[in-house]
């Protein structure tokens, strides 16, 4: 399959289709996989772009530390333009979504929209996030390096699912998604965490994204996740919030059919408007 040098790194992309280039953005400690259900249904008309984030996957890991939002925005830039991709709408999840928000913001006339699906965004709202990005990553590190990362992460996600009954949605497929994956190093896997726990520190100036962005969460997330969707549904020039019902913090994969319609319809709205505006 397909691997491209990008940034310093070699990444590994899977292509499917033609027609609107759309480039999924995948969340931490999971690789391409889990956009599976879009790439196979929206790359029947559209030109789908899966790819394994930097220390991810059959990416791998690279020397760079630490890692950033930037980096990691950096390496999407890169892999847009050795794809020759004109115009991409670039579809992120969970705090994936900072790596978008970084990237539209650095190049906001390079892309074509933003989808953020169940986000996060580098400010803190609430005192159950600031817990999570405190205490809880950091902690992860700790422990990773004690018990392995798999370990950790999967007692992560129970632990979630507990506390928020519904909020991880399909806890099962997400874990099978997870060990069909390749492995990840743990050094990678503290480079990755201590880049989101960071995240805060390194503000994103919303009023730079100025491509049409659809946002979307699903209906049981967690609840400061639903927050971060109003706050960028509030600060965010050109931008359209949707709940995806019966979904939880994965909602392409509770409910992709809705989550894929959802996508759809955007990106034909914005062929729309531009064939409106042409002369």
């Amino acid at each position: 399959m397909p691997h491209v040098e990008t940034n310093g790194i070699t990444t590994y992309y899977e292509p499917a289709g033609r027609g609107t280039p759309i480039v999924f953005v995948h969340a931490p400690i999971v690789d391409h996989g889990f956009w599976r259900p879009q790439a196979r249904e929206l790359g029947a008309t559209h030109q789908a772009v899966t790819y394994d984030l930097r220390g991810h996957g059959r990416t791998g890991p690279s020397d760079e530390n630490p890692y950033t939002i930037d980096l990691f925005a950096d390496d999407l830039q890169a892999l847009i333009e050795q794809l020759d991709l004109e115009n991409p709408l670039v579809c992120a999840h969970s705090m994936g979504g900072l790596i978008a928000q970084a990237h539209a913001a650095k190049h906001p006339d390079e892309l074509g929209g933003l989808v953020l699906a169940d986000p996060f965004t580098p400010k803190i709202l609430t005192a159950g996030e600031r817990f999570l990005r405190r205490v809880v990553l950091p902690g992860l590190v700790g422990s990773a390096r004690l018990l392995g990362y798999q370990r950790v992460e999967k007692a992560n996600v129970w632990l979630t699912e507990h506390l928020f009954a519904g909020s991880s949605g399909d806890d099962g497929k997400i874990q099978r998604l997870r060990q069909s994956q390749p492995g990840m190093e743990t050094d990678e896997f503290a480079k990755v965490v201590r880049a989101m726990a960071h995240a805060h520190e390194h503000p994103i100036d919303l009023s730079q994204i100025t491509v049409p962005t659809l946002v979307l969460h699903g209906e049981d997330d967690l609840g400061f996740v639903e927050r971060q969707a109003e706050h960028l549904a509030a600060h965010l020039p050109d931008v359209l919030l949707e709940e995806i019902a019966a979904a939880g913090h994965a909602a392409h994969l509770d409910q992709p059919a809705a989550f894929n319609a959802a996508v759809r319809g955007f990106v034909e709205e914005i062929g729309d408007t531009k064939r409106g505006r042409a002369p």
